[in-house]
C-alpha cells in the first residue's frame, strides 16, 4: 500500500525539496534549483525501447526507458554526463507529469516489458505523481526504479507500491571515494539503509515463465579500476544483506568525461581487476550475479547528442 494520499500530490513537497539526501530545501514549484539543476518538471533526454539493460530487464522486446536529465551526483567518470551534468535545458523534453505519464503509457503500446526511469532519484515525487496517473489510465506493466543508489529512504518509504522493480548502483562504501569521485560525503552511509528500503518492499528478483523481471531487487555494482578493495567491501555487504540477493557486476567502466583529473582511475578495467571482483563475489555464495564480458565495455557508452544514444 502507498502511504500517501491520493488526495494530494507528491510533487507538492517540492515546495521545500527534501527528496534525496541533499535536501536543498529550495521551492522547485516556484523555478528554484538545488543541486540537481531541476525545478518543478522534468527534463527529458531520451524515451525509447533500450535493450541494454540485463536480461531480465531488456528481455526480447525492450525496456521502455525514460532517461532523465540532472542527477544528485557529479560523477567524474560519468558516462551519460552529456544529460547528468553537462545538459542544456533547450535541448531537452519539459514533461510535467501528466506529459510523463503519457509517455510512460506509449512506451507500453510500443511493446516495452517495463517502464525504466533512469535517474529518477532527483526527480522522484515527480514520477511517482506520473504513475498514479498512468496506472489510473491503464498502464500494467512493472516500473523499474533505475538510480545511483542516493535515495532518501523516506521518499521511497512514501512511494511504496508504486515502484516494481529496484535497480540501484552501491558505487562505494568509503565515504573518501564517494566525496572525490562523485561529490557526496554520505553516500556510504546513505546506500546501505537505501538498499535495506528497497529490498524491503519489493524482495529478491523475481522472473515469469520467459525470463522477465516481474518484481524484485537487482542491485548493480560498477567495479573501478585500482579499487578492488571497495568491490569487495560492496560485495560482503550485499552478501550480509542476503545471500539470495540479485547483483550485477559491471565491467563497463571508461575513464570518460573528468576520470583524467585522478590518474588512478583514469585507465580501462583490468581483465585481471574484474575476475579478481567475481571470483570475490562466488566466493562469498553470490550466486545470482550477473556478470559482463570485459570486451563489451563499448556497447554501453551512449551518445545522447543523437536521435538514437544506444545506436
Amino acid at each position: 500500500m502507498m502511504s500517501k494520499s491520493m488526495n494530494r500530490r507528491f510533487s507538492d513537497q517540492l515546495a521545500q525539496c527534501e527528496c534525496c539526501p541533499r535536501k536543498c530545501g529550495v521551492n522547485r514549484l516556484d523555478g528554484k534549483m538545488g543541486f540537481c539543476r531541476i525545478g518543478g518538471d522534468v527534463l527529458i533526454s531520451y524515451a525509447g525501447l533500450h535493450f541494454g539493460e540485463e536480461p531480465p530487464i531488456s528481455g526480447t522486446r525492450g525496456s521502455g526507458t525514460v532517461f532523465f536529465a540532472g542527477c544528485n551526483l557529479r560523477c567524474v567518470f560519468c558516462q551519460n554526463h552529456q544529460i547528468s551534468q553537462d545538459f542544456r535545458p533547450d535541448q531537452m523534453t519539459v514533461m510535467t507529469t501528466d506529459q510523463l505519464a503519457a509517455e510512460m503509457l506509449r512506451l507500453a503500446e510500443a511493446g516495452a516489458h517495463n517502464i525504466n526511469l533512469v535517474s529518477p532519484s532527483h526527480v522522484v515525487f515527480q514520477a511517482a505523481d506520473a504513475i498514479v496517473a498512468a496506472r489510473t489510465r491503464g498502464l500494467s506493466i512493472p516500473i523499474v526504479y533505475n538510480s545511483n543508489g542516493y535515495d532518501s529512504v523516506d521518499a521511497l518509504r512514501q512511494i511504496r507500491g508504486l515502484v516494481d522493480i529496484y535497480l540501484p548502483d552501491i558505487k562505494y562504501l568509503s565515504n573518501d571515494l564517494a566525496r572525490r569521485y562523485s561529490a557526496a560525503t554520505d553516500y556510504a552511509q546513505v546506500v546501505p539503509d537505501v538498499l535495506r528500503e528497497m529490498l524491503d518492499q519489493v524482495g529478491h528478483l523475481e522472473v515469469d515463465e520467459n525470463g522477465i523481471a516481474r518484481r524484485g531487487l537487482l542491485v548493480r555494482h560498477l567495479v573501478l579500476p585500482g579499487h578492488v578493495d571497495n568491490s569487495r567491501r560492496c560485495l560482503a555487504f550485499l552478501s550480509e544483506l542476503s545471500g539470495g540477493i540479485f547483483v550485477s557486476i559491471m565491467s563497463q567502466y571508461s575513464p570518460q568525461y573528468r576520470a583524467s583529473c585522478c590518474s588512478e582511475i583514469d585507465r580501462p578495467l583490468s581483465i585481471r581487476e574484474y575476475e579478481e571482483v567475481t571470483d570475490y563475489a562466488l566466493s562469498l555464495g553470490l550466486e545470482n550475479a550477473f556478470i559482463q564480458e570485459l570486451n563489451s565495455r563499448d556497447r554501453y557508452l551512449p551518445d545522447f547528442d543523437r536521435d538514437r544514444p544506444f545506436e
